[in-house]
């Protein structure tokens, strides 16, 4: 069977799961392997669930020779409970995907980032981004796609008041996010998700980055 490789690590989350179910259908991809800390229950016979110790990724290399690398990884400080715990999810984990899967011999790494990463902020949470954004650069791959969404909407397995409350507001506002403030108009994580494997099947080669309102545009 003709068909590409994928990887895809945080298949449980808002957009990596919606992601998952796309490459699954996708006829672009013969294989996806799902780097996962338990079972997804999910049964397809394009999907290998690999259960990963993520602090012992080298022991897994044989799963990372693919051709496409996708990484959703993301958590929230009340999750966490420690800016080192966040760190080691939202950027350790990521570059250490990245370093294996460009050893083993993947052409293009996508992973999702945040619209306002910034490395000389002074902010922990755009730092931290800026800092996954700067490293994953320096991976060497053939083609790299920096995704930069928005807040996120979308149903999620755990409750954030904070998210949901924005989300209300930013829907109900949504007449007001037009032109310039376009970019600060919330995204659904279904549409992030579509944008990545749309960006996947492109044949243009180097480092691109997709801020919120291209993703919205890509993602339809």
């Amino acid at each position: 069977m003709e068909g590409k490789t994928a990887l895809i690590a945080g298949a449980t989350g808002l957009i990596g799961n919606e992601l998952l179910q796309l490459l699954l259908g996708a006829s672009e991809y013969k294989e996806v392997y799902a780097l996962v800390r338990s079972p997804l229950e999910i049964h397809h016979s394009k999907l290998t669930e690999v259960i990963v110790d993520f602090d012992r990724l080298d022991e897994y290399k044989q799963y990372f020779a693919v051709e496409d690398v996708f990484v959703c990884l993301g958590t929230t400080i009340k999750k966490a409970k420690t800016q080192e715990a966040m760190y080691k999810i939202d950027v350790d984990y990521p570059v250490e995907i990245g370093r294996i899967a460009k050893e083993s011999g993947a052409k293009h790494y996508l992973v999702v980032s945040a619209m306002n990463a910034d490395i000389h902020s002074k902010m922990f949470y755009p730092r931290m981004k800026g800092e996954l954004e700067e490293k994953v650069q320096k991976l060497g791959f053939e083609k790299l796609s920096i995704f930069r969404p928005s807040l996120l909407l979308g149903k999620r397995d755990e409750f954030r008041l904070g998210e949901e409350l924005a989300a209300v507001l930013m829907k109900g506002l949504k007449f007001l996010f037009v032109g310039s403030l376009r970019k600060y108009r919330a995204v659904e994580g279904k549409t992030v998700a579509k944008a990545m494997y749309k960006v996947a099947q492109e044949k243009e080669q180097g480092k691109m980055f997709f801020a919120s309102e291209e993703i919205q545009d890509i993602g339809k």
